[in-house]
């Protein structure tokens, strides 16, 4: 079990060997962002999100 939360850009890490066709047939846009949720709690996720979103 993941003990922390994660957020990865697809395209650019476990998808990179694959053309943009092949992301794109496998649902991996390039605008995709995945987010593994671990175990903190929840207002610390949420407040790391909000920074995150508000930092860009």
């Amino acid at each position: 079990m993941k003990k922390e939360t994660l957020a990865c850009h697809p395209a650019s890490t476990t998808h990179r060997q694959m053309t943009e066709e092949e992301q794109l047939a496998a649902g991996v846009k390039p605008e995709t962002l995945r987010i593994c949720v671990g175990i903190e709690h929840i207002d610390d996720i949420i407040s790391d999100i909000g920074q995150a979103i508000n930092a860009t």
